[in-house]
């Protein structure tokens, strides 16, 4: 349950919040001055503390905000004030204070402010546990991958960070498009304020403008109260549109006039709202084609795609493999009591030649499920979740080198497939791609990794 602390030194007043927050859901403590404030906040935390400026002394209501932000940086604090200390209250706002609203007020007006300050508490909360979670500190130590495809992509992070411009991700499903955004917003300047996500695909039309844009208390039958639209909580931070390709043609305009104007209104509203907000959509549909249907707006095509950011496929740099094998071990460790240690040479060389469709999701999938079932501490291939047929054979493993690092052993084991393909299809670039499923760009990219060249009479 959210508690919500609620401090002032009129009893009548502080018992008409106390009814009205308790009715909507809340847990609600009270104080009647800024010492029983002080004393709750040191022994309790709070997901929001609502309280007067001036009590027993001019600047009560400062003295609990400075306290309330020391026990917990995150908490939200609203500050209720009279004509007479606005401008104390626009002091308090710069020292930290969420939000502030005049006495006397209507309390479906302050129901919003709150419903708004615990929307981005959470959030806020939220970003902070999952940089923990994944060690989002500035750098990108979560992206795993040292191939040349995953460097570019990185260098292209690093110099879009440090602008305000808008970037269209794109990627197969499972690529990690979510963790390059992240990383984007990290190490950005606006990376002490929210980084709110929102999931195109999730929400039917109608309820995506709502999870937008917020809407109005009746804006619609269910709408009993009004609500904070994802725009509204991003405000100075990033907005990551994922699977940005299905939102709907309406949605769309709506969306490219926020991007044109900075404002908008909430559904059902008629009060425009600005907002400073950067973007960055994500997509796996091919959206230029999208466009030639009538299915995409080519307006909001260009606003979205200032910076294009392309995410190869796993299958497009597999001496990552590896490197990602190694880090979900370590991930998952403590899931199966810390059992498996190592992945077989013969399960590295199993998951190498899988063509990855889910991309790095699959491969983490993959390792988990593996690490589940294994009794021992090493992961054999039999131990993986993968389509019989898809293993090494006996001679594959026996012209496999014996020693070397697993990044070696893996550009070796490449090496040989990719000249086994050429070979069997007697160097015809375009049949060998086609026979390995890989673009012949990255065919001859490779060739040329490997230092592969064909013989003198196919020159």
């Amino acid at each position: 349950m959210i508690d919500i602390l609620v401090v002032d030194d009129l009893l009548g007043p502080r018992k008409v919040l106390q009814q009205k927050l308790s009715k909507s859901g809340y847990n609600v403590v009270e104080a009647g001055n800024e010492e029983e404030a002080v004393e709750h906040l040191k022994s309790k935390s709070f997901d929001l503390v609502l309280t007067d400026v001036r009590m027993n002394k001019r600047d009560s209501g400062l003295d609990v905000l400075r306290v309330a932000k020391e026990e917990n940086q995150d908490t939200p604090v609203i500050l209720m004030t009279a004509y007479g200390t606005v401008r104390q209250a626009v002091q308090a706002i710069h020292e930290g204070a969420e939000d502030y609203i005049e006495k006397p007020f209507e309390l479906d007006e302050l129901m919003i402010k709150i419903d708004k300050a615990l929307q981005k508490g959470h959030l806020i909360r939220e970003n902070r546990f999952l940089r923990k979670e994944l060690h989002l500190d500035g750098q990108f130590s979560d992206i795993i991958g040292k191939s040349d495809k995953l460097q570019k992509v990185l260098d292209v992070v690093r110099k879009v960070s440090k602008t305000d411009a808008a970037v269209l991700i794109r990627g197969e499903s499972g690529t990690g498009k979510d963790l390059i955004a992240q990383a984007i917003h990290n190490n950005s300047p606006r990376s002490e304020k929210p980084f709110v996500r929102a999931e195109c695909a999730v929400y039917a039309e109608g309820l995506l403008e709502s999870e937008l844009f917020g809407h109005e208390k009746g804006a619609f039958t269910s709408a009993d109260r009004s609500r904070t639209g994802r725009f509204e909580i991003a405000d100075g931070g990033t907005l990551f549109l994922d699977e940005i390709g299905e939102i709907k043609p309406s949605t769309q305009l709506k969306l490219l006039r926020v991007l044109q104007e900075k404002s908008f209104e909430r559904v059902g509203g008629t009060k425009h709202i600005k907002v400073d907000v950067r973007i960055i959509a994500a997509t796996n549909k091919n959206l230029e084609e999208a466009i030639q249907k009538g299915a995409f707006r080519e307006d909001l095509y260009y606003r979205i795609n200032v910076v294009p950011i392309y995410i190869p496929p796993l299958r497009e740099r597999k001496e990552d493999i590896p490197i990602l094998v190694e880090h979900f071990i370590k991930k998952f460790a403590s899931k199966v009591g810390n059992r498996v240690k190592s992945i077989s040479d013969e399960a590295i060389d199993f998951l190498v030649s899988y063509n990855w469709r889910g991309n790095v999701r699959e491969l983490e999938n993959a390792i988990e499920r593996a690490m589940v079932l294994t009794d021992g501490e090493v992961i054999l291939p039999e131990h993986l979740p993968l389509p019989p047929g898809m293993g090494i054979s006996q001679s594959e493993k026996m012209s496999l080198p014996k020693t070397g690092s697993l990044p070696e052993k893996t550009d070796e084991f490449e090496r040989q497939l990719i000249l086994e393909a050429l070979e069997q299809n007697k160097w015809v670039r375009t049949k060998a791609a086609a026979a390995l499923k890989i673009p012949r760009a990255t065919l001859n990219y490779k060739m040329e990794k490997h230092n592969i060249e064909p013989p003198e009479d196919d020159e």
